[in-house]
């Protein structure tokens, strides 16, 4: 029961709902690239991922990386589809061809690692950061180090990580204690300890670029004195730098990837970006890994979906209503309430994503300003909630897919609970899901009084008409954005109260509206659509009125 690419279904929301060759093309760089193009682009990805990457999955969780003395060996198989994968040409989809790239459109790359995940999640964690590290070198490395490293990193060919985390300063990065002393010829000496370092140590590539945050000698103390520096397992010279593995996590899941805490020991490194900007330059590759952590949360509902239909499918236990025999469980109604609910969130998961997919290369390439403004506020305010509402359904739905199972689902043998493992994870890295619900709704809803929000709302409903219950959810969270921008002002703490209710009742209006295209798209999809008005969309009423108790008319906020 390895995963399978769908294509069709994939195919079905990109070409015919999005229509997405048509807006692409609209960009220069993008000119040529036409539906065909992009159909056989995903057709040999899914081919290489259901061969090379699906069959992995059950070996990377039983036997998992394994560590001695330093080194990481990672699990059978997984360094030989790893070659095989960054020569294919893979890794570079979406780079620049001047870097090694093949130039193709950012959505083809969201499409690739949302398979790859889904397939084998634990692999997948190795190549998951090469764009983000990609897009942080070409924006802020000098040109010594984009001429040594960038093409590197661009073609997979050497892996790389985010060096953030430390013991006692988890989300905190202003307690970051690393220290980085200049040298001579220009580079820094680098020491401290990092944790939760994905793939910090392994055989998959020779060379491993980090990305770390430290402080220089007369840094101020918070965040605003935190500097990047890329320091390399090899140095140029071919000697070891100095930095040590000293362990990796026990973990619940993703046990086919390495958790290193790493030791920067004198390690020579070089500055990326100015001095005590180090978040700007690492909030490029922070933002882009957060848009496929949500692919990651739709990918492994899909992986799980899967699994339940076809074991639904096979499955015969007691009657249906209305039969007059033993029925397969595909036919009882909790059991198409679970997988069509499930699907419902997974097409209109997609269909956002592949939006901002699209979206991010109108932000680089589109000539009106006035449209890459609209794409910036899209993805501003769009991937946050991809990122959360789509790991939580991720998590929350594989267990319901689980229950499919009943007690098979508990054990090994059908890999459902792996999946389950696997997805809790995606609520907690890249920024923990309260934090994207706080910074959703104090950094970028309540400082202009919801206006963005509101033009992005707008934006929206002058695309196709809206059906009366998608307006009506819109016109809610304009008024409510503005109620909460009134009353955050004397109670300050009340965004701190809501922002997840809010989060998630603004995911719920994005879905209506996905679900609304999808449906006038694709007329059979009236399944899905069924389980979203009846099972999903009910939850904004519920969401919004626990954000309303929250504001008295007066007084304090309750706890």
């Amino acid at each position: 029961m390895d995963y399978q690419p769908r294509l069709d279904d994939i195919g079905r929301l990109l070409f015919q709902t999005l229509q997405a060759p048509q807006q692409l093309q609209s960009l220069a760089p993008y000119a040529e690239t036409d539906a065909d193009l992009m159909q056989q682009v995903l057709d040999e990805a899914g081919k290489f991922v259901a061969s090379e990457i699906a069959p992995l999955q059950r070996v990377g969780d039983e036997t998992g990386a394994h560590f001695e003395a330093g080194r990481v060996t990672m699990p059978p198989g997984f360094r030989a589809a790893y070659q095989a994968f960054w020569q294919a040409g893979w890794p570079a989809l979406a780079c620049a061809p001047e870097d090694g790239g093949q130039g193709l459109p950012a959505v083809l790359e969201a499409v690739l690692y949302e398979m790859l995940t889904a397939a084998n999640h634990g692999w997948t964690m190795a190549p998951g950061l090469l764009h983000g590290a990609y897009e942080c070198l070409k924006h802020h490395g000098s040109e010594e180090l984009k001429a040594r490293y960038l093409e590197k990193i661009a073609t997979g060919e050497w892996l790389a990580t985010m060096c953030l985390t430390e013991a006692h300063a988890g989300s905190d990065l202003g307690l970051v204690r690393t220290k980085a002393l200049p040298q001579a010829d220009g580079s820094y000496r680098i020491s401290g300890g990092k944790i939760f370092i994905s793939g910090g140590e392994h055989d998959l590539t020779d060379n491993i670029v980090h990305l770390v945050l430290a402080r220089l000698p007369d840094a101020p103390p918070g965040p605003r004195g935190l500097s990047l520096f890329l320091a390399p397992k090899l140095l140029p010279d071919g000697a070891r730098n100095g930095v040590h593995c000293e362990r990796i996590e026990e973990k619940m899941g993703l046990h086919g990837s390495p958790t290193c805490v790493l030791r920067f020991e004198d390690a020579t490194g070089w500055l990326v970006g100015e001095p005590g900007k180090g978040l700007n330059a690492m909030f490029v590759m922070m933002n882009a890994a957060r848009l496929h952590v949500g692919l990651q949360g739709i990918a492994l509902l899909e992986a799980a979906w899967q699994k339940a239909s076809a074991y639904a499918a096979e499955r015969r236990q007691m009657r249906a209503p209305g039969a007059s025999e033993t029925s397969l469980i595909q036919d009882h109604p909790a059991i198409q309430r679970i997988l069509h609910t499930q699907r419902a969130w997974i097409d209109g998961g997609r269909l956002l994503a592949y939006r901002t997919a699209i979206e991010l290369d109108m932000i680089k390439h589109h000539p009106d300003a006035a449209r890459r403004d609209a794409a910036q506020r899209w993805c501003s305010l769009v991937t946050p909630v991809l990122k959360t509402a789509w790991t939580r359904q991720g998590f929350l739905g594989a267990s319901e897919c689980l229950q499919v199972f009943g007690g098979h689902g508990y054990v090994r043998e059908w890999g459902i609970e792996q999946i389950v493992r696997d997805a809790r994870i995606t609520m907690i890295y890249e920024g923990t899901n309260e934090i994207q619900a706080i910074d959703l709704l104090v950094r970028k809803v309540l400082p202009d009084g919801g206006t963005a929000l509101g033009a992005l709302l707008d934006t929206l409903a002058s695309e196709t008409p809206l059906p009366a219950d998608v307006q009506q959810r819109f016109d809610q969270l304009r008024a409510l954005a503005r109620r909460l921008t009134q009353a955050s002002a004397s109670q300050a703490d009340l965004p701190y109260w809501v922002a997840d209710d809010f989060l998630q009742a603004l995911a719920l209006a994005l879905l209506g509206w996905a679900g609304a295209r999808i449906g006038s798209a694709l007329p059979d999809w009236q399944t899905p659509a069924r389980a979203l008005h009846s099972w999903v969309l009910p939850e904004f009423g519920l969401r919004m009125q626990i954000i309303e108790q929250q504001i008295p008319e007066t007084g304090t906020t309750a706890a």
